[in-house]
């Protein structure tokens, strides 16, 4: 690999990427701890705390997949559920407006609603999952379109639309319509790869379909829900959590290192939950609390910030690094960029970093 000595566009990052690096166990040190069941992390951490109820429900739920049959049954009585509980008939009211919240659902399950598997469904409700599974995809999408519509590279959302795709059942894999879409990704992908900052031209492309809908890039809104009512929820899983400690008879604790008590699990916890802790605008938490979420917080980003630098070791390009950060920064709400710190000077150095860097690597390839 070709270097240039004295120069380094990721300077800015470098301090936080080096510590960020050293306290990540290898492969080897993971598997040895997973086997021995000590924490890679702490050495000298205590091995006699418990697991959370959610914790192993969550491990138990990984464990088994059921097939599409069961997936459509106990997708029909989600709905049943959802109609019940917003008391009403079905998914649209009389002013053509959904009547309850999908987000329940998973891909598969929606993807059973959607084909009317069983002819269990209305058209109705086929055409609500149909429109939920087509704006998951938009919000797959919307950080990597933001991150090609700063930086101009169309490589990085094309991957984004391939890494989705791929992520699809077998049911829906063997549909028409996921290798049509599948097939113009990757033909967008191919030429992007020719000429990163071009939009390919592809029939039945659905990026290019994405990209007429958000020109910016930007994406769909993903949560409505108010911050308070995320505090408030935040707040009620903590005290869940808590209360199940107390039925055990013992406490929860949010230091790994303490000797005893139920750790907080705050893997089951989505990010602008944690920022609704960590920034503890309506005063709802504690100081552990908010320094657990903050914690927990930190070791997401170093996560997606070490998945990008390696992207760009195996890779040889340097550029994967910034491209990383931006999707990373893209994918925050305005709550999880103030808690973890991430600015618009940050975002504007990264995309600096990547025309530095894409230049550089333009006159190395003489092009």
């Amino acid at each position: 690999m070709t270097s240039i000595s004295g120069y380094n566009p990721y300077a800015q990052y470098g301090s936080a990427y080096a510590r960020a690096a050293a306290t990540q166990p290898s492969l080897a040190e993971a598997l040895n701890a997973a086997e021995s069941g000590s924490n890679p992390y702490d050495p000298n951490a205590a091995t006699n705390l418990t697991l959370s109820d959610a914790a192993k429900a969550q491990l138990a739920a990984a464990a088994s997949t059921p097939d599409f049959t069961t997936v459509t049954n106990d997708a029909r009585a989600a709905l049943d559920k959802l109609y019940a509980a917003a008391k009403v008939t079905g998914p649209l009211g009389s002013d053509g407006k959904t009547t309850v919240d999908l987000s329940s659902l998973d891909r598969r399950s929606l993807f059973a609603v959607a084909t009317n598997n069983g002819g269990k469904f209305t058209p109705d409700e086929q055409k609500v999952a149909s429109s939920e599974l087509t704006n998951r995809f938009n919000v797959a999408l919307a950080p990597a379109a933001a991150a090609t519509s700063m930086t101009k590279n169309y490589t990085v959302v094309y991957k984004a639309a391939l890494d989705y795709l791929d992520g699809a059942s077998s049911e829906e894999k063997a549909t028409a319509t996921w290798a049509a879409q599948r097939a113009a990704v990757l033909k967008g992908y191919d030429a992007a790869k020719q000429t990163p900052d071009a939009a390919p031209s592809i029939s039945g492309d659905p990026v290019a379909a994405y990209f007429a809908q958000y020109p910016a890039g930007t994406g769909p809104t993903t949560s409505t829900e108010s911050f308070a009512d995320v505090a408030t929820g935040a707040r009620a899983t903590l005290d869940a959590q808590a209360a199940d400690a107390a039925a055990k008879g013992t406490e929860m604790v949010y230091d790994p290192a303490r000797k005893f008590g139920q750790l907080v699990y705050l893997s089951s916890i989505d990010n602008r939950s944690l920022s609704a802790i960590a920034l503890n605008q309506d005063q709802k938490f504690s100081n552990q609390e908010i320094y657990a979420a903050k914690k927990e917080l930190d070791s997401r980003n170093r996560a997606s910030i070490l998945a990008a630098l390696k992207q760009s070791q195996q890779s040889g390009d340097p550029s994967q690094l910034s491209l990383g950060i931006l999707q990373s920064y893209s994918g925050m709400s305005d709550e999880e960029r103030q808690a973890s710190g991430w600015t618009t000077a940050f975002r504007d150095n990264a995309v600096q970093s990547y025309k530095t860097t894409s230049n550089i690597l333009s006159i190395l390839q003489g092009s």
